[in-house]
């Protein structure tokens, strides 16, 4: 009876070792599992007319936490190609209208050169009378001179006539900003000051700005 109380007993023993080790297998298997699932993050790269407004309504978050995990706390700029790190929260919004696809927003930008350039001289008209009234104070001097302040004036002809209060679509003003860059300040100022910070982000000179546009049409 001894021997067989202990034979029993060290059955029971072997087979609860046994269980445990099973699940200690188990759970280390799964713990990488759940680690990479963990710091999977979604991305998505910067195409030519994306702003972070615009991202933030196609994916469907809010624009505050769309600049927080990806660091835009003092600014919206952002460049074609850059990986932007999206909320946990992002989603596509199927019924989102405001926001167009690369291709329509390139095409309807083209489009409005067009029609700027047919009609620049009736706009440079209006403009004249417009300022004669508008609430809008003069803008600041440009820092820059010469040839990029020629490159500078030329630009605002082909995007708007030289209008500030010009408006397709999401872009606005005399340089056709996104209006997410503006903050609400659509003033001749804001709008001269907010355009030399994004040429000088992204093309370095007004001039290089100019071959670009001259190249792909918008800027």
């Amino acid at each position: 009876m001894l021997f067989a109380t202990a034979a029993v007993a060290g059955l029971f023993v072997a087979g609860g070792a046994s269980a445990h080790a099973d699940q200690t297998a188990n759970a280390s298997a799964q713990q990488p599992q759940q680690q990479a699932k963990a710091t999977v993050k979604k991305t998505v790269t910067v195409q030519s007319g994306d702003t972070l407004w615009g991202l933030s309504q196609k994916y469907n978050v809010s624009l505050s936490s769309l600049r927080a995990v990806n660091d835009r706390v003092n600014t919206d700029l952002i460049y074609v190609g850059e990986k932007l790190t999206l909320p946990s929260s992002a989603t596509v919004s199927t019924d989102q209208k405001t926001v167009a696809s690369t291709t329509s927003q390139s095409a309807t930008k083209q489009q409005s050169v067009a029609q700027t350039q047919q009609q620049a001289q009736p706009q440079v008209q209006q403009q004249t009378q417009a300022q004669s009234t508008t609430n809008y104070s003069q803008p600041q001097s440009s820092s820059y001179t010469g040839s990029s302040s020629s490159a500078k004036a030329w630009i605002a002809n082909r995007e708007s006539g030289g209008s500030y209060t010009a408006s397709n679509g999401q872009y606005y003003g005399k340089y056709q900003l996104g209006a997410a860059m503006l903050h609400g300040d659509y003033s001749a100022a804001n709008q001269e000051r907010v355009a030399d910070q994004y040429v000088a982000a992204r093309y370095g000179s007004w001039d290089n700005a100019k071959s670009f546009w001259l190249q792909h049409g918008w800027y």
